[in-house]
């Protein structure tokens, strides 16, 4: 079968077309013919085994997967026998590691039915970005209508997704984003925006129940002073400058989380087939629409991987079959 591979640690440039053998599935798995996969910043990150904390999960000198991607969306195409929940013929989407190819194998519990009414490409972007967001909101953020939720990385894959969930659970959101993106933010259902080159959101104007921090690099002070007193920090995703880990913030912030009235919690985000069901729920309901930029065939992966790394997406991008 087709697919993109790595064989070393690198950014957009390690990557190449090539041909591999097709996974085979186990007793407790499913075999999907992929027909797109997304890429986010996740993706990105364990391309490029940086913070280096990844590769311990990843692999210490060199991806134990050659095949990057994780979320998916395609046709069953074969059942262990454990499975209960799919057969052969179901459209599907989730997590399935190695999805930049023409078949991917993944566990059952990492698989929802694609919602109806979207296309593999618009399924694929939703999976892993949104399963963070809702997890953020709810499990983390434990938000409340009417409460006042501040996003930072609005426009991102996450982001995205967490502007109109908070927005279709009550609260009054407002997205942090550049210049030339607020009107994407504003349009996904933000209240307010700001644009974070020109304006302060932690300048004492406005002070807020709960913050997702997404993958940024404000200090705890700065977080703490948009916070109300018993408000909810959530840090989602590592630091983008933290080479190491790219936790240091977030672990220091759980640390110091119990000594004061505020929350900051660290976002450990799940794969969970629940969460997918209810998105897509969402979806089918009007509640919720995916965050898709464009679509690139699969001998374009490379080059959608520099898009991203650019800066230059809103959203998510597809990779299509």
């Amino acid at each position: 079968m087709r697919a993109v591979t790595q064989t070393r640690y690198g950014n957009s440039e390690v990557l190449r077309l090539a041909q591999v053998p097709r996974p085979v599935v186990r007793d407790d798995q499913v075999l999907i013919r992929v027909h797109a996969a997304g890429l986010d910043r996740g993706t990105e990150h364990l391309l490029t085994g940086r913070p280096y904390a990844v590769r311990l999960a990843s692999g210490i000198r060199r991806p134990k997967n050659p095949v990057p991607g994780r979320d998916v969306a395609g046709t069953v195409v074969d059942v262990g026998a454990n499975v209960t929940r799919f057969s052969p013929g179901d459209q599907v989407y989730g997590v399935a590691p190695g999805s930049f190819a023409e078949f991917a194998v993944t566990g059952e519990n990492r698989l929802a039915h694609k919602p109806a009414g979207l296309s593999f490409a618009e399924a694929s972007v939703i999976p892993i970005s949104a399963g963070t967001a809702l997890q953020a909101l709810t499990d983390a953020g434990k938000v409340q209508p009417g409460q006042s939720v501040l996003i930072t990385g609005a426009s991102g894959g996450v982001g995205s997704y967490a502007v109109q969930l908070a927005a279709s659970l009550g609260a009054d959101v407002t997205g942090v984003c550049s210049s030339a993106k607020l009107d994407h933010v504003a349009a996904l259902g933000a209240h307010h925006v700001i644009d974070y080159s020109r304006d302060d959101w932690a300048d004492g104007t406005r002070r807020y129940d709960l913050i997702l921090d997404i993958a940024g690099n404000p200090p705890v002070g700065r977080l703490r002073r948009a916070l109300t007193p018993r408000g909810t920090a959530v840090f989602v995703g590592g630091e983008s400058s933290g080479v190491i880990t790219g936790m240091r913030r977030q672990v220091g912030g759980a640390l110091l989380s119990p000594f004061i009235g505020q929350r900051l919690v660290l976002l450990l985000a799940r794969e969970r087939c629940t969460d997918y069901e209810r998105l897509a729920r969402l979806v089918e309901s009007g509640q919720l629409m995916p965050a898709l930029d464009r679509c690139y065939p699969l001998e374009r992966a490379a080059y959608a991987v520099q898009r991203l790394e650019n800066g230059a997406i809103r959203g998510k991008v597809a990779i299509t079959m």
